[in-house]
């Protein structure tokens, strides 16, 4: 079963929603590398937690290398729940100021968990490697992310 979510301004898909056998994973997709990292990490948020209710009163840079393309979104993804996990955070989006092959910076918004505002979903501890995938796919970019639960 996939869940689709589309980006409202512009109604392309963001991201589904991958069943796996013990864990979950997401498809991401874009038109550029950047909107791929970026919709992958709206895509685990949405599975961590409801993203309405988070409001965007905190910002966070990040800094991520790795050996390519597909490492670095492992990475980049990975960060992202090291900050939500070291820091309460619950993030909602994600701007990529620089995006190479092998690093990338960027600024995730969000706020704090919030217990009485913030319904969580799923427990995400990783990132994983196990089936990832970062392609070219009907003329955009998609990429594969499996989580371990």
């Amino acid at each position: 079963m996939f869940h689709v979510f589309f980006r409202l301004e512009d109604s392309l898909k963001a991201f589904e929603i991958m069943d796996h056998t013990a864990d979950i994973g997401i498809r991401a997709f874009g038109n550029t590398e950047a909107e791929v990292f970026q919709n992958a990490a709206i895509g685990m948020f949405s599975l961590i937690a409801e993203l309405e209710n988070v409001q965007e009163i905190s910002e966070s840079s990040i800094e991520v290398e790795a050996e390519d393309f597909e490492t670095l979104l492992v990475a980049w993804l990975n960060e992202l729940l090291y900050l939500y996990d070291s820091n309460d955070l619950l993030l909602k989006r994600f701007e990529l100021l620089e995006l190479g092959e092998t690093s990338l910076r960027g600024i995730a918004y969000g706020e704090p968990m919030d217990a009485k505002r913030h319904k969580l979903k799923t427990d995400i501890k990783a990132a994983t490697y196990h089936m990832l995938k970062l392609r070219k796919k009907n003329g955009g970019l998609q990429a594969e992310v499996i989580f371990d639960v």
